[in-house]
């Protein structure tokens, strides 16, 4: 088995800050690597020196098999605004593509058309200065991939990406021959897709073979023991500091070499590991009083120009309620968020019609996706005010005098959640609050929740943040339509699997009871026309489903020409959206009958 890449002695600090002092590490052909440590603790700095675009501070080696195809995906993609995301592909490829010839060529932009239909970006003439941010994540990666590249080095590959653009990345990965290194908070995609976890703690390397519950039960085991042996060294060093105060400076070789001995062991007897894990005996009731009425929606609906974004809302939440928020990019999620917490003003756009009336005990802390906003030379200490909360989600002491500009991104935003929840809120909203969070924070932040007491509504696209925390799914489906689904995203994920494999059998014709829409009216019986849309929608789906079957050979295929694969790609997306249109409606349908 070849060694893709050989790592010796290689350090990085900043001023007084050591983040990596002589690491070393080997990755081989096959290997697939997650490299999880603390936010600010170099991992991107790391991933920099691999690229070539810093340096190691003591030289050292990064050495690469001669010849081997290396992709790089950096968390910031560079790009020029004003080209076309086909264009911005194909000329930031040029050092794949340069020595192509013809047919080679056309088989690569048949990769980089096929890929983008995949993430759902059907329109290739697009500028990107129009793009969202997670359509530029999506880009980044379509060029990444579209070079079959023998070694793939990503920072943070699901970040801003929605949950069927995470399921795509994933399963391509899984199923290719190829070899991963990658920093990742994405504990799903970390155990799917790698078959190694490397943890970079307090400047050293630790590699542990299997998925992320054997890194976890190993990386335990490894702080027990080093514990065990701090207590050791601490009671072999109380023992010497009595001979210390006890004995004369003696000029004997063996008193010197006694003394020593004890300088040693001093800084080792000190160097105990603090468990990174909440205390909640003292935060676990942070929120304030509650009362019975909470928010309630009422055929509340929200338009812009002709285009719905929410649409005969009805919905009354509930003390204590945990409400997660899936849906794709762009259907109303923020929106909704900002409509229920009192956020939208008539200036900004837009028209709400319907009621939704606030409960007079109501305290919301809202944590938005655009961050924090502070002060140029604004300390940690100066932004959050409790060193007991900032201490519990790891900013010890020796950090609270940096400035916010100097954190990391990560650390920024672990910050950032600290003065959402140091005001005590008791309906708690998080929009994306995954996003640039190492796996450590974010188990601290899963543990502060399972106790918070009030209720929570949570956007995101981290099925394993989802799948523990919250008891019902919102899911937004497009064109203004909110289903509310019992249970967590792992069981939503199954439940739409079993109906697009055709598992739930036409003459069934109603889904589980647990998937309904939320309103409180009664049930009705279906009218004679909705009767036969249902009956046309049943007909319709197998149909849509051979279409999208044989389009995907074709897309496969090789065969097509440019202009035929074109034509191919803007109708698998249409398609896909007239499949996402027709199986809501059939479900929406089937409720009522």
């Amino acid at each position: 088995m070849a060694s893709y890449l050989q790592i010796e002695n290689i350090s990085k600090s900043y001023g007084p800050k050591v983040l990596f002092r002589n690491i070393g590490f080997n990755i081989n052909e096959g290997d697939k690597v997650a490299l999880i440590a603390p936010n600010g603790t170099g991992k991107t700095s790391l991933l920099k020196i691999l690229a070539g675009a810093d340096a190691s501070d003591s030289g050292g080696k990064v050495l690469f098999l001669k010849d081997i195809r290396i992709a790089f995906l950096e968390q910031e993609y560079r790009y020029d605004p004003e080209k076309s995301i086909f264009r911005q592909i194909m000329d930031s490829s040029q050092d794949w593509t340069r020595d192509l010839d013809s047919d080679h060529l056309w088989q690569y932009e048949l990769r980089v058309t096929q890929l983008l239909s995949q993430f759902g970006l059907t329109d290739p003439d697009k500028l990107m200065k129009d793009l969202s941010g997670g359509e530029v994540k999506r880009v980044a990666l379509t060029r990444m991939l579209s070079g079959e590249a023998d070694f793939y080095i990503m920072d943070e590959p699901t970040n801003h990406l929605d949950i069927d653009a995470i399921e795509f990345l994933e399963s391509h990965l899984k199923h290719r021959r190829c070899t991963l290194f990658m920093v990742t908070h994405d504990r799903y995609f970390l155990d799917r897709v790698c078959n190694t976890v490397m943890e970079m703690d307090r400047g050293n390397i630790y590699i542990y073979r299997g998925d992320y519950m054997n890194f976890l039960e190993k990386r335990q085991e490894r702080i027990d023991n080093f514990n065990a042996e701090t207590e050791r060294v601490r009671n072999l060093y109380r023992r010497e500091l009595e001979w210390m105060h006890a004995t004369p400076c003696a000029r004997t070789g063996k008193a010197k070499y006694r003394k020593q001995a004890f300088w040693d062991i001093k800084d080792r007897a000190q160097d105990s590991y603090i468990q990174q894990k909440v205390d909640l005996s003292e935060t676990k009731a942070a929120g304030t009083y509650l009362g019975n009425k909470v928010i309630n929606c009422r055929d509340v609906s929200f338009r812009w120009n002709e285009k719905y974004y929410l649409k005969h809302f009805t919905y009354n939440f509930q003390r204590y309620e945990r409400v997660g928020i899936v849906g794709r990019n762009a259907t109303g999620k923020t929106t909704f968020l900002n409509l229920i917490t009192g956020g939208w003003r008539p200036e900004m756009g837009g028209v709400v019609e319907g009621v939704i009336d606030r409960g007079e005990s109501l305290k919301i802390g809202y944590y938005h996706q655009r961050g924090m906003q502070f002060k140029p030379g604004q300390t940690v200490l100066e932004t959050v005010n409790d060193t007991h909360l900032l201490n519990r989600f790891l900013f010890p002491h020796d950090m609270l005098q940096n400035p916010v500009e100097r954190l990391s991104g990560g650390e920024r935003r672990r910050l950032y959640l600290l003065t959402i929840l140091m005001k005590q809120p008791n309906f708690l909203i998080l929009d994306e609050p995954t996003n640039d969070l190492d796996i450590v924070t974010l188990e601290i932040l899963e543990e502060y929740l399972l106790e918070f007491k009030g209720s929570l509504i949570i956007v995101s696209h981290d099925r394993h943040f989802l799948d523990r925390l919250v008891d019902h799914l919102f899911v937004f489906c497009g064109d203004g339509i909110v289903k509310d689904f019992v249970g967590n995203y792992t069981e939503y994920r199954s439940f739409i699997k079993d109906f697009e494999a055709g598992q739930k059998k036409s003459e069934e014709k109603q889904p589980p009871a647990k998937l309904h829409v939320p309103k409180t009216a009664a049930k009705r019986k279906l009218s004679w026309k909705e009767q036969q849309e249902l009956k046309a929608l049943e007909d319709r789906l197998p149909a849509l489903e051979a279409e999208k079957l044989h389009l995907e050979e074709q897309l496969s295929s090789g065969m097509l020409d440019a202009a035929s694969l074109q034509e191919a790609a803007t109708r698998y997306g249409e398609l896909q959206r007239e499949l996402d249109q027709a199986e809501m409606r059939w479900l929406e349908l089937s409720e009522i009958n």
